[in-house]
């Protein structure tokens, strides 16, 4: 088995546990939602959100987590493997658009950009959520 066979193992590996992050993250964020869970850290006087909109917060989460596995995958098969113009100009744009959708799902849900700071009232997040 040479190192470069190993790098495109690792890759798969990689794009399967992306996708089987995003598949599990749907399944279980819809029991979540109808049994009612609520983040830990809501601002004071803040309504609790409904079932919808607390499922669409699990389900962008497990989004954004299998995005970032992704990425890692397409970076390692394309920079560690054959780094040709092509391909890293490929990679490139893959990136760019997957940061473009990671920083739309931030903003719905959280309801601020990732560089935006947190309102005064809200906790610093946890690790649980």
């Amino acid at each position: 088995m040479d190192f470069q066979h190993i790098i495109e193992t690792v890759g798969r590996f990689m794009d399967f546990a992306g996708v089987a992050v995003m598949v599990v993250g749907a399944l279980v964020s819809l029991p979540l939602a109808l049994r009612g869970f609520q983040p830990r850290r809501l601002p004071a006087g803040v309504e609790p959100l409904s079932v919808y909109r607390s499922y669409r917060q699990l389900l962008g989460r497990s989004i954004l987590l299998g995005l970032e596995l992704l990425v890692a995958a397409d970076i390692i098969r394309t920079v560690a493997v054959t780094p040709t113009f092509e391909s890293v100009g490929v990679l490139a744009i893959i990136v760019l658009i997957r940061t473009f959708l990671s920083f739309s799902l931030e903003l719905e849900i959280t309801g601020r950009w990732p560089w935006q700071k947190q309102p005064s009232g809200a906790q610093a997040p946890s690790a649980a959520e």
